[in-house]
């Protein structure tokens, strides 16, 4: 596609990837807060033969060029386990997606968002959400909200003026994701005390670690825990056998015990805290390389991560006792378990939980509950096609 001596090109083979990923890294780059990521970890995000999510999605992944300049990116992908869920919740018949997206200027973001429309459009789309980098599990939503600091593990960064270039060309919003911080040394307001006080005098309830000897199956137990609890949310896509063998492999090295939580029901498990040493302040010392010296101060870190800020991006309560004091019971009892645990040993002093949907009042009155505020706010926009 040209438009107005701008030239767009599919990417193909592993030069076409390594182009794509050094692009998004060089606007990166230009962003004050952004922090470099590993290159190795991105590249394996859009390699078919690494990353599952390809098993059951159809993905372009494009750059713009002016002349011999490349001047912006963009992925259209259609993500075929999202097309057969209820409309009602997000995604459904017909919805494709857009992701990674940068542009040098809007006559350019223009013209990238148009041949990603396209391209859907040709495979039956009619309606396109995004962006979503690349599955709603990865990188969902624009920042629009937070650009003066700096980004915690897995969440993106953009900078402001997207949202008006997405915007003017054509598209409305379709859901907000929030995130909030949350100062760890302080102690949770009294009545959230006495409700933690109350359920650890509870015989029935257990609150444990994640028990990494049987790694395994705990990755199954709490995928199989996520996949319910989340099955009526927006924008929800459940996780196949492979992508939870991925993860597990994945979030292994960074997980540690005493900051991840199952809670037990009379020894059944219900509910989950996924907790994470904030990687990006390491990765901002060592610019994102590992070489010549950056892995040995990876290694020291991965072990104990001191002073780090923390991020939660997972918890849930099976379904059967959503809407019961008891799944609020359960999560501030994970979280104070986690706070101390992150405060008194890992010396940390900040917390963040996200993403949390703006209208799910039951995340976002537990987030209020515990004095946490709104950091960050990201936008999914859509467009019928």
């Amino acid at each position: 596609m040209t438009c107005d001596q701008i030239v767009i090109r599919p990417v193909s083979g592993k030069s076409g990837r390594g182009a794509f990923v050094d692009l998004g890294r060089a606007f990166a780059a230009r962003e004050p807060h952004s922090v470099p990521q590993l290159r190795s970890e991105q590249l394996e995000l859009i390699d078919p033969g690494k990353n599952p999510f390809f098993g059951h999605a159809t993905v372009d992944l494009l750059i713009a060029y002016r002349g011999d300049t490349p001047v912006g990116r963009i992925s259209a992908q259609i993500d075929h386990l999202a097309l057969e869920m209820p409309a009602d919740q997000g995604f459904g018949p017909g919805t494709g997606l857009f992701g990674y997206f940068d542009a040098e200027d809007e006559e350019v973001a223009h013209a990238l968002l148009a041949e990603a429309e396209r391209r859907l459009r040709e495979r039956g789309m009619t309606r396109v959400l995004g962006p979503i980098s690349m599955s709603v599990w990865e990188e969902p939503g624009l920042l629009v909200r937070g650009q003066n600091h700096a980004p915690t593990i897995m969440m993106g960064h953009h900078p402001a003026h997207y949202r008006a270039w997405i915007e003017s060309a054509g598209y409305t919003l379709a859901k907000t994701l929030l995130t909030y911080e949350l100062d760890i040394t302080r102690d949770f307001p009294p009545l959230i005390q006495r409700i933690v006080a109350s359920g650890d005098r509870n015989k029935r309830i257990t609150i444990r670690p994640i028990d990494k000897s049987r790694w395994a199956e705990e990755v199954r137990t709490v995928l199989t825990i996520l996949n319910d609890a989340w099955s009526d949310n927006w924008g929800f896509v459940p996780f196949t056998p492979e992508e939870i063998a991925y993860a597990g492999k994945k979030m292994k090295p960074i997980i540690h015990p005493d900051l991840n939580m199952l809670a037990e029901l009379d020894g059944r498990p219900v509910a989950f805290m996924m907790t994470l040493p904030d990687m990006n302040g390491l990765l901002r010392r060592i610019d994102g390389k590992l070489l010549p010296f950056g892995w040995v101060k990876l290694l020291s870190w991965l072990r104990k991560p001191k002073g780090t800020d923390m991020r939660v991006p997972l918890m849930g309560v099976l379904k059967e006792l959503h809407n019961s004091r008891l799944a609020s019971q359960l999560a501030f009892m994970m979280i104070s378990q986690i706070r101390r645990n992150a405060s008194e040993r890992y010396s940390s002093k900040r917390g963040e939980i996200g993403w949390i949907l703006d209208d799910n009042q039951g995340m976002v009155a537990i987030a209020d509950a515990i004095q946490s505020t709104v950091n960050r706010e990201y936008v999914i926009f859509e467009k019928p096609l």
